[in-house]
């Protein structure tokens, strides 16, 4: 038994973790030991900026976890802030009590309280764990990875976890909650984002941001990412911001896309830059061909975007001037779910024994409803499945954004997008519905524990607002 192990992210301080590996000994041991605080912190990522933030065990993000597959955990959560919270373990599938959905799987942890979370690790990959409480604790920076050991993946040279999250003004938060906020969007020119807003659009949902990080750091606060001549470098990245998707690129280099939310593709895809929806990861790899710096970057049209990027380079070129990237999206080649899957000639077989229509909406100017077929949560109809059923739950999207649907506790393929079949499923927790009409069809089969399992929109105001249901094993 190993007792709080885990690999520490340092307050403002490392900008990309290099990721050491699992030794023999501790993938051998069949328990493994976590205690995670919440508590208050002042968070400082850069000069001029001082958030008062919520942490575990006085990072933000928390610390990395990293664990074998199927190794039982053992996390005692003790809550040292001022508002109740939980931890709910995303992408894991585990018995529902110890899901962390507060107020649907467990009362929430008051302050000063303890929880004891026990599970068996599973599936294999990126994932992570986050505040499911309704006081803002992801928001304000609850939130860390957590990484299961795959034992047949390919061997990286280097390995980095690179969390993308951000500093918000909760000044907006109020108003994008009643749909009256003033944020602008600040989506990268010629991303589907703007392109498909109408003209003179007004969002009034979304939160404005003082500053953009990478694990704890802005730009040029970040730690240089060293990296060697011949290397083979995997990036394992996170979208912690609450409400906005990130497109991140490296400069001077494509990158392979191996696993989505942690789940390994079916192919690899290379791209130029990945687009990452709220809560979403991805696993992808870059080989250093030649000397040089380079930045590895979050693009967007606000001002500050210039502060989620981090320098890689290798030796020699610490004080090279990094080569960067476009702040638009024009003829860029970003990951999607068709890129990644293909398209298929034949159409979707939609046999199963659970077949269900969500039609997402709401979300106009004023106000505070986003939906599920006209309903908001608590009163949305829920998804009832017996054990063994197939489930196949298709997305009509009717607003003017997109929503990155999450379902707990289980793991889905995208098999159908736009009426159009995909060729090779892709397993995923969550998936972004494309806006104005767009339809995505989720596939999966209910085997995980009994229990109720929430289906929601990641975008925080939206899923406070409502945009939320759940699977009941009946």
């Amino acid at each position: 038994m190993r007792r709080g192990r885990f690999l520490q992210i340092g307050v403002g301080g490392v900008s990309a973790l290099a990721l050491a590996p699992l030794s023999a000994r501790a993938a051998a041991s069949p328990v493994a030991d976590y205690t995670l605080t919440a508590a208050p912190l002042t968070f400082a990522p850069a000069p001029g900026i001082s958030f008062a933030a919520l942490a575990y065990n006085g990072t933000l993000p928390g610390p990395v976890l990293r664990v074998a597959n199927g190794q039982h955990i053992r996390a005692k959560y003790i809550n040292n802030a001022a508002v109740a919270s939980s931890v709910h373990w995303h992408g894991m599938i585990l018995p529902n009590a110890m899901d962390g959905a507060a107020g649907v799987t467990q009362p929430e942890v008051p302050p000063g309280g303890t929880f004891q979370y026990e599970f068996d690790a599973g599936p294999p990959g990126t994932r992570w764990y986050h505040d499911h409480g309704p006081n803002m604790g992801m928001t304000l920076g609850l939130f860390g990875l957590i990484i299961v050991e795959d034992p047949t993946d390919e061997p990286a040279d280097a390995e980095f976890a690179l969390v993308f999250h951000d500093v918000p003004r909760m000044e907006t938060y109020a108003p994008a909650m009643q749909g009256v906020g003033k944020a602008p969007m600040v989506d990268p020119h010629g991303s589907p984002e703007i392109l498909q807003m109408a003209p003179g659009a007004k969002m009034g949902d979304e939160l404005a941001f003082s500053a953009h990080c990478i694990n704890g750091s802005s730009y040029p606060n970040t730690t240089l990412l060293k990296v060697k001549v011949g290397q083979n470098v995997r990036l394992r990245i996170l979208n912690a911001n609450p409400t906005q998707t990130r497109y991140v690129r490296l400069g001077g280099h494509r990158l392979r896309v191996t696993h989505a939310d942690g789940n390994r593709m079916a192919q690899a895809l290379e791209v130029d830059a990945l687009r990452i929806g709220v809560a979403e990861r991805y696993d992808a790899w870059f080989t250093v061909t030649a000397p040089g710096a380079w930045l590895l970057q979050g693009i967007s049209s606000d001002g500050l975007a210039f502060e989620q990027a981090v320098v890689v380079c290798t030796d020699g070129m610490e004080q090279a001037p990094p080569l960067g990237n476009s702040e638009a999206m024009d003829g860029i080649d970003f990951f999607t779910y068709e890129k990644a899957a293909g398209i298929s000639t034949s159409p979707l077989d939609r046999t199963a024994q659970v077949q269900k229509q969500l039609v997402l909406d709401g979300g106009v100017y004023g106000s505070a409803a986003w939906t599920i077929n006209g309903q908001s949560y608590p009163n949305t109809e829920k998804i009832t499945v017996k054990r063994g059923d197939r489930v196949i739950v298709t997305f009509t999207n009717k607003s003017d954004m997109d929503h990155p649907m999450h379902l707990h506790g289980h793991t889905f393929d995208i098999v159908e997008i736009d009426g159009k079949a995909l060729l090779r499923p892709l397993a995923k927790d969550m998936s972004l519905v494309r806006a104005n009409g767009g339809t995505l069809t989720w596939r999966f089969d209910a085997t995980s524990p009994a229990g109720r399992w929430l289906l929601h929109c990641h975008n925080d105001i939206h899923m406070m607002d409502g945009m939320m249901t759940e699977v009941v094993y009946g």
